[in-house]
């Protein structure tokens, strides 16, 4: 399951964040952690270099992209793999967007569009798995 995409700025100030199945309580601790994590880990990382960890049975695959960084967290068949390609589809994304990769400001300036395409990307990412496991229930 895809549990959350977020992106901050190379500063740590949040952007965008999108949860799935998260609850509230844990949604501060998440951004905290992964806020941290790339503050550690991010500061002379290479753009669109690859960065895995794991936390409490899940996965975290993160990269900088121009001045932002991203976040993507997932479990069970959303292990590092998986996650390395939703986040190469966001990156690329927002590279087409940005036509570049962004600025902070250019990302602000395209907030809206980037928002739309990441819902988008998210959205068919859990329909796409909630129909897998629907044929699955089937198939039984």
């Amino acid at each position: 399951m895809l549990l959350a995409v977020l992106i901050s700025n190379s500063v740590g100030n949040i952007l965008v964040e999108r949860f799935n199945g998260v609850p509230a309580e844990e949604r501060l601790h998440w951004r905290s952690f992964l806020v941290k994590l790339g503050a550690d880990n991010l500061k002379h990382a290479k753009n669109e270099e690859l960065f895995v960890a794991s936390h409490k049975s899940v996965y975290i695959v993160y990269t900088v992209l121009g001045d932002i960084c991203l976040y993507v967290v997932g479990k069970d068949e959303y292990d590092e793999l998986a996650l390395a390609e939703a986040i190469f589809v966001i990156t690329g994304s927002i590279k087409d967007i940005c036509k570049k990769p962004p600025t902070e400001r250019t990302f602000l300036d395209k907030y809206g569009k980037i928002c739309l395409t990441l819902d988008e990307i998210v959205w068919k990412v859990c329909i796409t798995f909630l129909c897998f496991l629907v044929l699955l229930t089937l198939r039984n």
